[in-house]
């Protein structure tokens, strides 16, 4: 499987997604509210596999510009409908990988991928896309799920089944790192790591929240 099978995977799912709830609405209201925090009024902001848009909408208004991107054009054309029933002016959204944007000459002040680092397939060359696309001292925010951290019974029986489901074409790619060994891919993509949490309001939540700055 390639990309491209991933990009076919998520189109195909995107309505279904769209109509699925939060599973920590808890969790999820302490990773805006951190990421408000760090975020400030002059930042440009990238945010990589925005998905329908639902964290760009909750975002974009507390920003200069915010540009929202993803693989999917059916997801990006359902963020799309949400943004003109839901109008943010500084919001933008565009199907666009990293590589896509890195030959740009824009650069943000801050790079967001919520449960997103997990589903690339080059880890190494993704960070350092961000990397690229950060200003000087630009910050990187990510949560993601660390199938690593959880416990070795629900590791056993869960990754053969997300094999079976990849190789039947009814998952998307997913690599499984533990938080140590993802934090030491973004540091060596040139980052410095200034705060590692666990939002999760579910006892051995896998999901990592990383603040790191551009080296």
């Amino acid at each position: 499987m390639s990309t491209t099978d991933d990009t076919r995977f998520w189109d195909r799912g995107a309505r279904k997604y769209a109509r699925g709830a939060v599973a920590d609405p808890a969790g999820y209201e302490r990773t805006l509210d951190r990421t408000r925090g760090l975020l400030r009024p002059d930042h440009g902001v990238l945010e990589l596999g925005c998905g329908t848009g639902s964290t760009a909408l909750r975002l974009a208004g507390g920003v200069r510009r915010y540009l929202a991107t993803d693989i999917s054009t059916e997801m990006i054309a359902i963020a799309q409908e949400k943004l003109a029933a839901q109008p943010v002016a500084a919001l933008a959204l565009r199907t666009a990988t990293v590589d896509e944007l890195a030959t740009g000459t824009e650069r943000f002040d801050a790079v967001l991928g919520f449960n997103y680092l997990h589903l690339v397939r080059d880890l190494p060359g993704t960070l350092r896309g961000i990397h690229a696309l950060l200003a000087s001292d630009g910050l990187f925010v990510s949560k993601t799920p660390c199938l690593g951290d959880m416990p070795v019974p629900l590791r056993l029986l869960l990754l053969p089944a997300i094999g079976l489901a990849r190789a039947l074409g009814k998952a998307p790619h997913v690599s499984v790192f533990d938080t140590a060994q993802l934090s030491r891919r973004i540091e060596a993509a040139g980052f410095e790591i200034l705060a590692t949490e666990r939002h999760g309001s579910k006892r051995g939540d896998p999901r990592a929240f990383i603040v790191a700055r551009r080296r």
